[in-house]
């Protein structure tokens, strides 16, 4: 009986969760009320309670949630490479777009709201780019030629990497869908990401 209550409250807070996701589609979050969310997920209000402090609360975990698929699936694919050094441009961008259309609505709430009204929600997906840089940076400290960077250059080139990646994010979000607009942001993409790479090989740090 115990473990159908839990399965049954993990049920209603992932019901809340796919409500709100739904609402955002076209919506910005801070535009979407308690009242809405609850009665998509099949709930009185009071009882949005038991699972979530508030709206905030919840926005914050859909970004957690967001993120940490995108993450964990940059983290594979950096293994996979693992033999063949650094992954390229093109399959970073690959594996970044593949994940964007597997889980669209998601990131178009990440995008949204990176700078959208609710701060609660603004900071944790700027908390959570950070992390992506510095799991990045890592990633970069391994490699040869960056060997003999500090750490706080290695995470300024992970930060501009990574806000490349989101942008285009936006941009194929925000494009017409058809397939040539599609190639044409991958082609420039790939080229401001090879620019940073060729531009790194060359900095030096000054002593």
């Amino acid at each position: 009986m115990a473990g159908s209550r839990a399965e049954k409250k993990e049920q209603t807070r992932q019901a809340l969760l796919d409500t709100t996701i739904d609402l955002v589609d076209d919506r910005s979050f801070g535009s979407i009320s308690l009242r809405e969310v609850a009665r998509g997920a099949g709930i009185v209000p009071t009882a949005f309670y038991r699972h979530f402090a508030s709206m905030e609360d919840l926005g914050v975990t859909l970004v957690e949630d967001a993120m940490r698929v995108l993450r964990g699936a940059l983290r594979e694919a950096r293994r996979d490479l693992a033999g063949r050094g650094m992954p390229t441009a093109r399959d970073s961008l690959a594996i970044l777009l593949k994940k964007v259309r597997s889980d669209e609505r998601q990131f178009r709430f990440l995008v949204r709201e990176q700078h959208g009204g609710v701060a609660e929600v603004r900071r944790a997906i700027g908390t959570e780019l950070r992390l992506l840089s510095r799991e990045l940076a890592i990633d970069l400290a391994r490699t040869p030629a960056l060997v003999s960077w500090e750490a706080d250059d290695l995470e300024l080139a992970a930060d501009l990497i990574v806000t490349i990646m989101m942008t285009a994010v936006a941009e194929l979000l925000d494009g017409d869908g058809r397939d040539s607009t599609e190639r044409a942001l991958v082609t420039r993409t790939e080229k401001q990401l090879i620019m940073v790479f060729l531009g790194m090989a060359q900095w030096r740090p000054a002593p």
